[in-house]
């Protein structure tokens, strides 16, 4: 069986963990590279906070749309054809942006590349569980997370270390040629889909596909986990640059790009908890980790530079935690509909990106950094709240299931007397 699929130690299987470690990084370096500019935006387009996040949240909330139907193109278009234009359309537009002459044509770049985007986080998972032989999917799935983590911290970390040296436009460039030579590599290495089965694309089946997945409470209490846990992370991220870059602390540009290599611990975070989970009942670990990102957020309100810094490092460690274990809970209980119920728990975790930096704008400019903060706590109370009904959830899902497995069973038997009396 394992002949059939891509196994480790092959050179198929480096040039898949290589080719979709170097998708993952591009997308989310290309994503998240105008996070730290928010200020910078705001400064030079002479546009208030709330306005200025718009830069990255149209580009997350339009992601957020296209995620749903990335899958079910891909299934009609082929794996590797849909991935590969994603990043190299993503990385064209990337450099166009640079030299964006106002903040309308910035944002039109940003929303086109919001479009593209979703080509790699919907379909790279499933091209994975297609090829990768079963028994060492897991390694590969876990390079291609930890590209994506990485690439959310080069891309930050690059442009803030570029913009002090140069510009922001110089630094996106920058960003947008590394996509180009990324895109190049995945073209000529990833190795063709072999399991692949070409299904034509219907909008009335995919229609249905989501809204079965939107009837079940169980998963729609996830949803919301995601929704407010990653517009809690962006929301932090998002606004710390803001005040640091202001007195008493006066960092730099390049000194707020470093603040993202904290993103390591995201993998750790991510490693970590999924291991407790598999040791420990699954939402005890969950709620865990929410806690541990409210005190985290907490500790940042103290006006201690080392006291906020280690703040943002529980906060990342516990949130990349969390959204592993939500995440991979999403798809254990959504039965035969795993595509539909990913792709929703993207849309809504990309949709709370979006929600949290924008409303994080507004607090902002109300009440500074005591507002974001208050924002983010609310957030995350909320979802401690949903982390803690998921159990009454869960058993009232098992019984309608049973109830559903009884009735069916009940009429097959009638219907198999009726026949035999016929």
């Amino acid at each position: 069986m394992d002949m059939e699929f891509i196994v480790r130690h092959s050179a198929d299987f480096r040039k898949v963990n290589i080719s979709l470690f170097l998708g993952g990084l591009v997308t989310f370096a290309s994503m998240y590279c105008v996070q730290p500019l928010l200020p910078i935006f705001a400064h030079d387009f002479r546009v208030t906070p709330s306005v200025a996040s718009l830069v990255l949240s149209v580009t997350t909330g339009i992601l957020a749309v296209m995620i749903t139907f990335a899958s079910s193109f891909s299934n009609a278009w082929g794996r590797k054809s849909i991935m590969g234009a994603s990043l190299f359309c993503t990385a064209a537009i990337t450099i166009v942006s640079a030299w964006s002459p106002n903040f309308t044509i910035l944002l039109i770049c940003r929303s086109v590349e919001g479009c593209v985007l979703a080509g790699i986080p919907a379909i790279a998972m499933v091209y994975l569980g297609e090829e990768i032989s079963p028994k060492h999917l897991g390694t590969a799935m876990g390079l291609y997370i930890g590209g994506c983590a990485f690439g959310g911290m080069l891309g930050r970390f690059i442009t803030g270390i570029l913009t002090d040296l140069f510009s922001w436009r110089i630094a996106m460039l920058g960003i947008g040629l590394i996509g180009i030579i990324s895109s190049w590599y995945f073209l000529q290495n990833l190795p063709p889909s072999k399991h692949f089965v070409r299904q034509p694309f219907s909008a009335k089946q995919h229609i249905r596909g989501l809204g079965q997945q939107l009837k079940k409470p169980y998963l729609l209490c996830l949803y919301g986990i995601g929704f407010l846990l990653m517009g809690s992370f962006v929301t932090l991220y998002s606004y710390s640059g803001y005040q640091l870059i202001a007195p008493p602390y006066d960092l730099s540009q390049e000194m707020i790009g470093w603040l993202f290599s904290i993103y390591l611990l995201g993998m750790l975070g991510s490693s970590c908890m999924s291991g407790l989970a598999n040791r420990w009942p699954r939402q005890q670990v969950l709620v865990f980790g929410i806690g541990l990102m409210l005190i985290g957020v907490l500790m940042t309100l103290n006006a201690s530079l080392i006291l906020k810094l280690l703040g943002i490092a529980f906060v990342t460690f516990s949130f990349f935690g969390s959204h592993a274990i939500a995440s991979s809970w999403v798809s254990q209980q959504a039965a035969g509909g795993k595509a539909y119920a990913s792709a929703l728990y993207l849309c809504f975790y990309y949709i709370g990106s979006s929600v949290g930096n924008t409303s994080g704008g507004f607090f902002w400019s109300a009440s500074g950094w005591t507002g974001v903060v208050g924002l983010i706590s609310a957030f995350l109370l909320i979802c401690l709240v949903l982390a803690l009904v998921l159990p009454r959830l869960s058993a009232h899902q098992l019984s309608s299931e049973m109830e559903y497995v009884v009735e069916r069973e009940s009429s097959v038997s009638r219907m198999a007397v009726e026949e035999s009396k016929v």
